[in-house]
C-alpha cells in the first residue's frame, strides 16, 4: 500500500477510527460481544439502551473513579450512530416506528483486528497447507478444458482412493491425532467467523445500492421509462457480479435441507470428539449462517420492493394529474358560458328552423291512474336453510402442528410437498388456511414467478385442481 492510500484510509476509514476513539474499549466489548460474538440482528433502541445500562454498571463496578464511564446509554448509542463515527446503523424498520441498531463492517473489521492482537495458544500451518494446496488443485483442474488431462486427474484420485480403501480393509486405519484435529478445528471456527463478518459487509454493499436506487427515484425527473430501465439494469448488475452470484450460491446451498442436515450432523460429531475445545460460536454455525444470508436477501428483496413502491406512485400522480387536467377543462367551459370571446369560429346553418303555433299539441286530459298497492297472496313455499347452516371450519391450530411436525426449526419446505402427506380435508379452506397463518415461528413465502397445482377430493364434485404460486413455508 502506498503511502496516500494509508493517509487516506486513516482520515476516512470508520474502523480506523474507532480503534482511536477514546471509548473503544467500551465499543469494541459490548458491541463486539453483542453483534460479533452473539451473531445479533438489529436490536430495538429500548432493549440495547436496557442491555449498555447493565453493561456500563457492571463495568463501572471495576473501574477506579476518574475512569468510569459516566455518559447515559442513550447518548452513547447516539454518538455511535452518528455520520462522523459510522460503528452503528440506525434506521426504522418498515412495520414499526422504534428505533433499531445494527452493527456496521467497519465494527466488523475493528473487532477481528483487535482479536488478532492475542496470543495464540498454537499455531498451526498444516491445515492451511493443505486448503491451499486443495484451492490450488481447484483451480488448476476446474480451469482446464481439455477432457484427457481431467480425465487422468480424476483416474489419480481414484488410485488414491482405492490405495486408502485397501488399506482400510487391511486393518491399517490412519486416525488423526488431537494436534491435528484442534489445528484444523480453530482453523473453521476462524473461518466460519470470517464469513459471517464477509455477510456483513455483502449487506452493507447492496443496502448502498438500494440507498443510491431511492435517491435515483426521489431526484428523478425524466420519463418513468428511464428510470425504470436504469433501476432494471441495476439490479441485474447486482445478480450478475461476482459478488451476487457467489452470494445467490451459497444462499442457494444453505436452503438445502440436504445440506443442512449434513452440516448439523457434521458438527455434531465434531463437538463429540473429547480432544477439541468446542467453540461456542462453532457449535450453531450454520444457523448463523443462515440468519445472516436471510438478512442480506431482505437487503436484496427491497430494490424490487422500491420498483413496485415507485410504479404505484407514479400510477397514482398519473391519476391524479388527468383529474386536475379535467377540473381546469370543466372550469375554462364554463368561464367560456358566461362571457364567450369576441373572435371564434361561425358556422353557418343550412336551413332555418321554424316552430308555427298550430305544430303544438292541444292540452289532452288523461285518465286517472288505478294503483292497487295490495301484494297478493300466494302458495307458502317451503325453503331449505341447510345451506344458510352449512359452515366451514378450519382449524388453524392443527394445521401449525402439521407444519410443525414436517418442518424442522430453522429450515423450510414447500407448501404443496406438506400438503401430499396432509391431504386437504376442507378444500380450498383449509389452503387458504394454510396462507393466513400467523404464528410466530411459521410464516408462508410466495414465489410468484413459480407456479404449482394443488388437487384434492370433493364429496360432491369429484377431484378438482387450483393454479396457485409456489408457497415456500419458512420456520424460525
Amino acid at each position: 500500500m502506498e503511502l496516500d492510500e494509508i493517509r487516506m484510509l486513516a482520515d476516512t476509514s470508520p474502523a480506523w477510527r474507532l480503534l482511536r476513539a477514546r471509548n473503544a474499549p467500551l465499543v469494541l466489548a459490548f458491541l463486539g460481544r453483542l453483534f460479533v460474538e452473539q451473531n445479533e440482528g438489529a436490536r430495538p433502541q429500548a432493549a440495547l439502551t436496557e442491555a449498555l445500562d447493565d453493561f456500563l454498571w457492571a463495568a463501572n463496578q471495576q473501574l477506579a473513579e476518574g475512569e468510569r464511564y459516566t455518559g447515559s446509554p442513550a447518548t452513547y448509542l447516539d454518538d455511535w450512530s452518528a455520520p462522523g463515527a459510522g460503528w452503528l446503523r440506525r434506521f426504522y424498520p418498515p412495520d414499526g416506528d422504534e428505533a433499531h441498531y445494527d452493527a456496521t463492517p467497519a465494527l466488523e473489521k475493528a473487532y477481528a483486528w483487535v482479536g488478532s492482537l492475542r496470543a495464540r495458544p498454537s499455531i498451526g500451518t498444516e491445515s492451511r497447507l493443505h486448503t491451499l494446496v486443495d484451492l490450488l488443485r481447484q483451480i488448476v483442474h476446474g480451469a482446464q478444458a481439455d477432457p484427457e488431462t481431467r480425465l487422468e486427474e480424476l483416474r489419480r484420485r481414484r488410485a488414491e482412493i482405492d490405495a486408502e480403501i485397501e488399506e482400510v480393509e487391511a486393518g491399517r486405519v490412519r486416525v488423526m491425532e488431537g494436534a491435528a484435529l484442534r489445528e484444523r478445528y480453530q482453523f473453521f471456527a476462524s473461518t466460519a467467523r470470517e464469513l459471517l463478518a464477509d455477510f456483513r459487509e455483502v449487506e452493507e454493499n447492496f443496502r448502498s445500492l438500494d440507498r443510491a436506487a431511492r435517491e435515483r427515484i426521489a431526484t428523478w425527473d425524466g420519463g418513468k421509462g428511464d428510470l425504470l430501465a436504469t433501476l432494471v439494469a441495476d439490479r441485474a448488475d447486482i445478480a450478475s457480479s461476482d459478488q451476487g452470484r457467489s452470494f445467490q450460491a451459497f444462499y442457494d446451498f444453505l436452503l438445502s435441507q440436504e445440506r443442512q442436515d449434513e452440516l448439523a450432523d457434521l458438527l455434531e460429531q465434531v463437538q463429540a470428539l473429547e480432544e477439541i475445545d468446542v467453540d461456542p460460536r462453532a457449535r450453531r454455525a450454520h444457523h448463523d449462517w443462515y440468519d445472516a444470508a436471510e438478512r442480506t436477501q431482505a437487503v436484496v428483496r427491497s430494490l424490487s420492493e422500491q420498483l413496485r413502491r415507485f410504479l404505484d406512485d407514479q400510477v397514482w400522480l398519473e391519476n391524479r394529474r388527468v383529474l386536475e387536467l379535467v377540473r381546469q377543462i370543466e372550469a375554462s367551459a364554463l368561464a367560456l358560458r358566461a362571457a364567450p370571446p369576441a373572435v371564434g369560429l361561425e358556422v353557418d346553418e343550412t336551413e332555418v328552423k321554424l316552430s308555427l303555433p298550430f305544430e303544438r299539441p292541444l292540452y289532452d286530459v288523461r285518465p286517472a291512474s288505478q294503483v292497487d298497492s295490495r301484494i297478493p297472496t300466494g302458495e307458502v313455499e317451503e325453503i331449505d336453510t341447510a345451506g344458510l347452516f352449512d359452515q366451514t371450519f378450519v382449524d388453524t391450530a392443527r394445521l401449525a402442528e402439521q407444519l410443525r411436525a414436517v418442518v424442522p426449526s430453522r429450515s423450510s419446505a414447500l407448501l404443496h410437498e406438506v400438503i401430499e402427506l396432509y391431504p386437504l380435508r376442507d378444500g380450498l379452506a383449509e389452503l387458504l388456511g394454510y396462507l393466513a397463518l400467523t404464528d410466530e415461528d411459521l410464516r408462508v413465502e410466495l414465489d410468484e414467478s413459480r407456479t404449482i397445482t394443488v388437487s384434492w377430493h370433493d364429496d360432491r364434485v369429484g377431484t378438482r385442481t387450483v393454479r396457485m404460486p409456489q408457497a415456500t413455508v419458512v420456520r424460525s
